[in-house]
């Protein structure tokens, strides 16, 4: 049995300009995968990877566990390629002759992984405290990938379990599980109705409130729907024959954080996107101790007429608990802006209005919290939040402000919570966080702007805002563009903060490979010399924004080499078109590749701009990687379908 070593953790808030606050709870960190590289078994459709770690003893109180899952590049293979569905389990706890239980903690939805090169890695995390009596001792941890791609291309693997020590903040009592499989749906022999029996149980002595936690995804495509993957479906949840949940089972993907990627990311789903760790559905019943209940699932009625394939894959359980230990109790859960956290990867560097999440834990409403919050170096500021969250329910807070830092510096922001005076929490040591972050760049008052529409501009409005009023200087409106056509803008800003954006209604970006027919467009920035200074990305979903300083001073960094690349189109029969424009002169090597094998090496001594030509009808059907290099620097990943 593999013993796991315990890393004890004292997050201490910064000075930093702020009170002094009691520390987070103590925590730890249990890992049962440390980069394992994992391949599909194309012969079963599943791969079991599994591993021991040694969690904390029953006797320790714990407070709360989150579950850190990140997906790198493998160090001996290329990246993965496909959008699979795997699961992490727990399979025996308490040691190895323990019952295998096989309860799903987390599912994630990998990415399309073929543009992703070396060094290449994603971080996730989901708190997975329900299963904390489970999380004890010797636990055998499962990581179960799917799929049927080749062998020759893998993922690096790190599961992270952070405890963080401490009162809980409900008793856990029991649990029971639910509803727990692949469920057939539209298939007119097996109706999902009669799969999703009804599940009827006692509550434990003492129990408040049940949690109910469900992770629920649809697969497959079927006629004439596309059921489950590409098809809207609703779902409700009966307590004793009363509704108490109903929601739409459709995710919107264009906002993904991890983008671009090497398939169909921005296509919406049914309630998951490629490249994300699925967040469980958390529903809260109140209950009384001793009393009977029967839980029940109901899906929109459906039948399929062709392709009877879709599969509603659904893990599900009951959690019972006592009533929350603390009245009051209030916790910041996240620090969105400003952060390096890759989750909130769109929303950040930011140059206004810092943004948190607060969670009320006791069993009081919460209705007023003073947040004290700044950037460490500088002055801190106060804000009281007025609202309404009853237990469990949690909040983004926008806070008023600038985001105070020194451009292109790396800071720490702290933010600290406490509940009005005559009041107490009582559990202070979740009250504060702290975040690193990157201060936003700076760019010169004078700026070239070069907007290049797709066929489709319909979809696209960029604009540019002063961050401290809010007020809209320069925009480029959907209705004021035509398809195809270049617009260039020159731009004279005062000194101060700035917010540019891209927004697509369409949600496919001004570029997406597989909707050739949209065509390509761009957005650059430039300085008044031509040379390049900003890229947006052109396969950018729903967006992107840019955060800025402006600088009278500004000198452009000539040691620094980008580039902006355009390659149409990126469906083909025979060529491809590769349009280069660097800040700089450079040796350029291009590279096209399947499956990390050179196709073709095409090399230029010394290139600053240009468009070429590259042949690809004589290789096989099927996706192709073209790479742009200067000497160790890899400057443009794109993906092309030979059809």
């Amino acid at each position: 049995m593999k013993k796991v070593k315990w890393i004890g953790l004292a997050l201490l808030l910064a000075a930093g300009g702020l009170q002094a606050q009691p520390v987070r709870p103590q925590s730890a960190h249990v890992v049962t995968h440390q980069r394992t590289t994992i391949v599909t078994d194309p012969s079963k459709g599943e791969n079991s990877y599994k591993a021991w770690g040694v969690f904390p003893a029953k006797s320790i109180a714990v407070r709360r566990i989150y579950l850190h899952l990140t997906l790198g590049s493998p160090d001996t293979m290329p990246t993965a390629h496909w959008d699979y569905c795997d699961k992490i389990r727990i399979r025996r706890a308490g040691g190895k002759n323990a019952p295998d239980l096989a309860y799903e903690l987390g599912r994630m939805l990998t990415p399309y992984g073929s543009i992703f090169g070396k060094g290449w890695q994603w971080s996730w995390r989901v708190d997975v405290t329900d299963f904390a009596p489970l999380l004890r001792d010797s636990v055998e941890i499962e990581y179960l990938h799917t799929g049927y791609e080749p062998t020759t291309v893998g993922w690096a693997l790190t599961l992270d379990f952070e405890i963080e020590k401490g009162n809980p903040v409900a008793k856990p009592l029991g649990m029971v599980p639910l509803w727990n499989a692949p469920y057939k749906y539209g298939n007119p022999e097996q109706p999902i109705e009669k799969s999703l029996t009804p599940v009827s149980y006692t509550v434990p002595g003492g129990s408040h409130f049940t949690r109910v936690r469900i992770q629920h995804t649809g697969h497959g495509a079927d006629r004439p729907r596309n059921c489950s993957e590409f098809c809207s479906r609703w779902l409700e949840i009966y307590q004793n024959d009363k509704r108490v949940d109903r929601r739409d089972m459709w995710k919107a993907c264009g906002d993904n954080p991890l983008y671009p990627q090497g398939g169909t990311w921005i296509y919406n789903r049914a309630y998951w996107c490629p490249g994300d760790l699925q967040q469980p559905d958390l529903l809260h019943l109140p209950v009384k101790p001793g009393s009977a209940q029967t839980l029940k699932m109901v899906m929109e009625p459906y039948t399929a007429t062709a392709n009877i394939q879709a599969e509603e894959q659904i893990t599900s359980f009951a959690f019972h608990y006592s009533k929350p230990l603390a009245r009051a109790d209030v916790a910041v859960e996240e620090i969105v802006v400003p952060t390096q956290k890759q989750q909130f990867f769109r929303y950040n560097p930011s140059v206004q209005s810092p943004r948190i999440v607060i969670r009320n834990l006791g069993s009081e409403p919460l209705k007023t919290v003073d947040i004290t919050y700044g950037t460490e170096g500088f002055g801190q500021k106060k804000y009281r939040w007025q609202g309404y969250l009853s237990f469990y329910e949690a909040t983004e807070v926008v806070l008023p402000g600038a985001v105070d830092a020194r451009p292109g510096a790396t800071h720490n922001f702290g933010v600290s919570l406490s509940l009005p005076a005559g009041s107490k929490d009582e559990w202070p040591a979740d009250n504060q966080m702290q975040a690193t972050f990157k201060a936003a760049r700076t760019l010169p008052q004078t700026l070239l702007i070069a907007y290049k529409t797709n066929k489709a501009p319909g979809d696209n409005h960029i604009f540019l805002r002063n961050a401290a009023t809010g007020d809209t200087l320069w925009q480029r409106r959907p209705s004021g563009t035509l398809p195809d056509t270049l617009y260039t803008d020159t731009l004279r800003l005062p000194v101060g903060a700035f917010t540019m954006a891209l927004t697509d209604t369409g949600h496919n970006g001004l570029q997406f490979w597989a909707q050739p027919r949209q065509g390509d467009g761009y957005l650059r920035l430039l300085d008044t010399a031509g040379r390049l200074i900003h890229l947006f990305e052109s396969d950018c979903g729903s967006g992107e924004q840019l955060a800025f300083y402006t600088d009278p001073n500004f000198k452009a960094d000539t040691a620094r080499l980008m580039g902006a690349f355009q390659m149409f189109p990126r469906r083909t029969t025979d060529k491809i078109e590769l349009d280069m424009l660097l800040n700089k002169a450079a040796p350029i090597e291009v590279k096209i590749t399947v499956d990390g094998l050179l196709q073709q090496h095409h090399q230029y001594t010394m290139l600053q701009k240009g468009k070429f030509t590259y042949h690809i009808g004589y290789l096989p059907k099927g996706r192709f990687v073209v790479e742009v290099w200067s000497g160790a620097q890899r400057l443009f990943t794109g993906r092309v379908n030979r059809d």
